[in-house]
């Protein structure tokens, strides 16, 4: 009895872990996605044509592209290539298999392995083949047309919604595949790789699986990453930015002189400085590789000539050398919360090869710095910590 009832629960849906606007947004990009190529097919066909406007797999296809559009799945090769494949497999089996039973059901099943040879596996698309078979006189009477028109033009016309409505909703469509290269251009792997699990070491599992996953191997490899940090974080204990942060920054504004910026990082033996507003917002960072890029130091030959050339005024009204910090600064920077755990700065400094982080508050002013050392010292007085217990 306890067994039976065990594997009743297993038809038990998990609940899903996204809220309330994730979902509202779902729902709000079927909606116009639906709408929006229902109402451009009338438009192209006329109100009057005798195929439909819409064909019930696009429904299907909403779904995935709104609700799931990170998923292998939901992609736009997926949705046009499996769409078209299929429907013609299905026109094909309909013309040459008298048996309808017969034709639907190879027409599904030449679809799933087309599909999967063509990498655009798309639930979808089975429904495609079987409409292609069992839709009725007029669809059969289109032939091979009926690939392009509605399948092909319903299928664009939803991919185009998808692409604009899902950007728009910062859900990054098509879904991007983000190579974590190595930083230096050498052969070794990234520090987080190290001592944790590898690509090789995913990859093997997955081929081990060997089954279709319906979420695309990065995110699959991110989330078990984050799930490693939130773990760590856990074992060691809340230690944040603030904890560990330099406090007395040495800061310089926009129209700070060279000369003077330059002797700031000498005097204090740095090697960056954040460049703040009047209101200490980070507005952006000086290091010293900058210094040396705008002073052509792309080889290490008269370094201190160059370099005095660099700093000297020019005098002149006009002039293309700069002169103040604001114009040598790189203008994008990463920032990080004092209240944010400092186990979330491993993939800045991992991944992004950053040397050096301002930390702002919760006003975004500049409040302090944290640096490579910042964060080993930090990891290592927390793993000592997590020792003496």
């Amino acid at each position: 009895m306890n067994k039976t009832i065990h594997w009743l629960h297993g038809f038990i849906p998990k609940p899903t872990a996204i809220n309330n606007l994730e979902r509202l947004r779902a729902c709000s990009g079927a909606l116009f996605g639906i709408l929006l190529t229902g109402l451009v097919a009338r438009w192209l066909y006329g109100a009057t044509a005798p195929l439909p406007l819409l064909v019930a797999p696009m429904g299907a296809s909403a779904v995935l592209l709104f609700a799931l559009p990170s998923s292998p799945l939901a992609q736009p090769w997926a949705l046009i290539g499996g769409n078209l494949v299929s429907a013609a497999l299905g026109v094909t089996c309909a013309q040459w298999i008298n048996d309808p039973m017969l034709a639907a059901s190879l027409a599904v099943a030449a679809s799933i392995g087309a599909m999967m040879v063509l990498r655009c596996v798309h639930p979808p698309s089975g429904a495609v083949a079987l409409t292609a078979v069992l839709g009725g006189p007029l669809i059969h009477a289109e032939g091979y047309r009926f690939v392009l028109a509605p399948i092909g033009i319903n299928s664009l016309l939803l991919l185009a919604v998808a692409l604009i409505f899902n950007n728009l909703t910062k859900h990054v469509y098509p879904h991007r595949v983000i190579e974590h290269g190595n930083t230096h251009r050498t052969a070794d792997r990234q520090s987080n790789e190290r001592l944790g699990f590898t690509s090789t070491d995913l990859d093997y599992v997955l081929t081990q699986y060997n089954q279709i996953l319906d979420v695309s191997r990065d995110d699959l490899e991110s989330l078990l990453i984050q799930t490693e940090m939130h773990a760590y974080r856990r074992r060691f204990g809340e230690i944040t930015c603030a904890d560990i942060m330099s406090r007395d920054v040495i800061s310089v504004e926009f129209s700070t002189d060279l000369q003077h910026a330059w002797e700031l990082l000498h005097r204090h033996n740095i090697k960056a400085l954040p460049v703040i507003d009047p209101a200490r917002r980070v507005i952006g960072i000086v290091t010293l590789v900058d210094f040396m890029q705008h002073a052509g130091l792309d080889r290490y030959q008269n370094f201190a000539t160059k370099m005095r050339q660099f700093l000297r005024h020019v005098g002149r009204a006009h002039s293309e050398q700069p002169e103040v910090i604001g114009q040598i600064m790189t203008p994008v920077v990463h920032t990080a919360f004092d209240s944010m755990h400092i186990t979330e700065l491993v993939d800045l400094f991992s991944h992004k090869g950053l040397r050096h982080i301002p930390i702002i508050n919760a006003e975004h002013h500049l409040v302090g710095m944290v640096t490579n050392s910042d964060l080993v010292a930090g990891l290592y007085r927390g793993r000592l910590g997590d020792m003496d217990q």
